[in-house]
């Protein structure tokens, strides 16, 4: 008697479980992008990747994924609870001061790329219906992939990603309207389109108004009420009760569910209850974005990308072009650099989840035919899979335009001024901290910066700073390098600080160079690429808030100072003897 399983898709679920506790891990170590990792495994293990010899080799079929339904229907909670975490990291004061480019730039890009990936469809073919349908389907990209590279890349809080996100929250709410005007298209009602599609967002925006007015009088003293009796478990299906009753009433007004998610996340974020709930929820998170982006990659047909050698990568190299240059522009007009307007377009040129709901909804109301309808689906796939590598090549791209049109040229003058002076390379709070102390003690001192509008501002405002990479030799010999006393490494970024350090070191092995690191591991990385002095900043925060505390307890000032520099050396002899070869 073959046995039956209570739950259902109990074998997919336990592989995916499997893989996620294989594969994390693994990313980490070859510092892989994850999102890249799981998309790359779904296409792998998926129905038409090994799935595709199961039948003819059975061991396979315990390692593959024959029926994606089960993983879609939980790859959905993942992205429910990636929008839940993304409004938990707003709020609604914070929203609002990002309506010049949710309702501005938002609306703009979408209707832009709609109109010219519309006209293009129209050209190759497609009816007028279906090229109106496919033009704001692609205008759509993935909030689930682009919120995973920021996190991953912390970039969630830059001016670039609030932007960008803005974009993001747009497009979902253009979900909606969409799904309205296949309905109108189908129907024959096209005459009173504007009409309906006017009234239909009014009632959306009223929906949204009242969910959010309703829960603000609801959340926050049922999670009062429940907290008092300190029970994890409780605070958890509080948690979830929020996130999927108010999803639930945002799909019950013809929203979408992750707009719910997104309000839920947005109504705890203004309670005193924000951290725990982010500890509580992050777990589980990860795993089911995990599994929503194998479900992404399981959808991507090997055997159709054999079989449109040309067209398949031309589409989709297409679709990254149209959304990265319409985006590109937005983004400068919103007055960030070419170098960041770029790494911004190419972050967001990609298909978008929803294109899979509403293609999937016009192949069956029949205005867009089952061909063209998969065919835009794995381009969709495809651009989400390619996604780490186009923000990557944006990137470059953005580094290189502005080392072509803003690097500062340097004057002979300066040049010969330069020699004797600290080398700053960074010139963030750190980096700005210590030019005033140098300033206070007549030092003089250069800095370099990777970003042209700080560097911009601060020229204005008459600071020694110039654009440049402080890791490149020619920069180095330009500003006499070997003759400065110190070079000084305050830049943000842990792996920017680790490649400085290689090449000053590679074209000045004498010079001194001191640099701020993340925590110790980072030190001791820094420390083995040649660094003189590293300080790690959890070293220097500890040390301090140490220093208060005794002095708080008694200890006298000088008593704490003292104690406090022999822990400081202790720590910084431990990195230099494990630095040592």
């Amino acid at each position: 008697m073959q046995e039956q399983h209570a739950l259902p898709y109990l074998r997919e679920t336990l592989l995916f479980l499997a893989l996620a506790g294989i594969l994390i891990p693994l990313l980490q170590r070859w510092r892989v992008n994850q999102v890249l990792g799981f998309l790359a495994v779904g296409a792998l293990l998926g129905p038409f990747g090994l799935g595709l010899w199961a039948h003819a080799v059975p061991w396979l079929g315990y390692l593959t994924v024959s029926r994606v339904e089960g993983v879609e229907a939980l790859a959905e909670l993942g992205v429910l609870f990636l929008m839940f975490m993304i409004g938990l990291e707003l709020s609604a004061e914070r929203l609002w001061a990002l309506r010049r480019w949710v309702f501005g730039a938002g609306t703009a890009q979408v209707c832009l790329s709609a109109v010219i990936i519309g006209c293009l469809a129209y050209f190759f073919g497609n009816s007028l219906e279906a090229a109106l349908v496919l033009g704001f389907v692609l205008s759509l990209s993935s909030t689930a992939v682009v919120m995973q590279l920021m996190a991953e890349q912390r970039s969630m809080n830059s001016p670039l990603g609030q932007a960008g996100f803005s974009i993001l929250m747009m497009q979902d709410l253009a979900v909606v309207p969409l799904l309205i005007l296949i309905g109108v298209l189908t129907s024959g009602q096209s005459e009173g389109l504007a009409a309906l599609v006017t009234v239909t967002v009014a009632k959306s925006i009223g929906a949204i108004v009242l969910i959010y007015l309703i829960g603000r009088r609801v959340i926050r003293p049922l999670f009062r009420s429940f907290a008092r009796q300190r029970q994890p478990d409780v605070f958890m299906a509080l948690t979830l009760l929020s996130t999927l009753g108010i999803a639930s009433l945002t799909a019950s007004a013809g929203l979408s569910m992750a707009l719910g998610a997104f309000l839920a996340g947005l109504l705890l974020a203004e309670t005193e209850f924000k951290h725990e709930v982010e500890i509580t929820i992050e777990p589980f998170r990860g795993l089911l974005m995990g599994l929503f982006f194998m479900s992404v990659g399981m959808a991507i047909d090997v055997r159709e990308v054999i079989a449109s050698p040309l067209w398949l990568p031309l589409s989709v190299i297409g679709l990254f072009t149209i959304k990265a240059c319409v985006l590109a522009v937005l983004f400068r007009i919103g007055g960030f650099s070419w170098a960041r307007a770029f790494e911004g377009g190419l972050l967001l040129g990609q298909g978008g989840e929803f294109a899979f709901i509403v293609v999937g909804y016009a192949m069956t109301t029949h205005l867009v035919a089952p061909p063209i309808g998969q065919f835009i689906m794995l381009v969709v796939s495809l651009s989400m899979f390619l996604t780490p590598l186009a923000a990557r090549v944006g990137r470059a791209i953005g580094e290189r335009w502005e080392q072509r049109h803003h690097e500062q040229a340097f004057g002979e003058a300066v040049l010969e001024a330069a020699g004797g002076r600290v080398i700053i390379a960074g010139f963030g709070r750190v980096g700005q901290m210590l030019a005033q102390l140098l300033s206070a003690q007549k030092i003089p001192y250069i800095a370099f910066e990777n970003d042209a509008r700080l560097v911009a501002r601060l020229r204005a405002a008459g600071f020694p700073i110039y654009f440049g990479d402080a890791a490149r030799a020619e920069l180095l010999r330009k500003a006499h390098a070997d003759l400065a006393p110190a070079i000084v490494l305050t830049m943000d970024h842990p792996a920017s600080a680790l490649n400085a350090v290689r090449g000053i070191r590679r074209e000045l092995p004498h010079v001194q160079i001191f640099a701020r690191s993340r925590d110790e591991k980072h030190a001791r990385a820094l420390k083995q690429a040649g660094a003189t002095v590293v300080i790690p900043e959890t070293l220097e925060s500890s040390l301090q808030l140490s220093s208060f505390v005794l002095q708080t307890l008694g200890v006298s000032e000088g008593a704490a100072a003292h104690l406090v520099q022999r822990e400081r050396e202790r720590h910084i002899a431990e990195l230099e003897g494990e630095a040592a070869p």
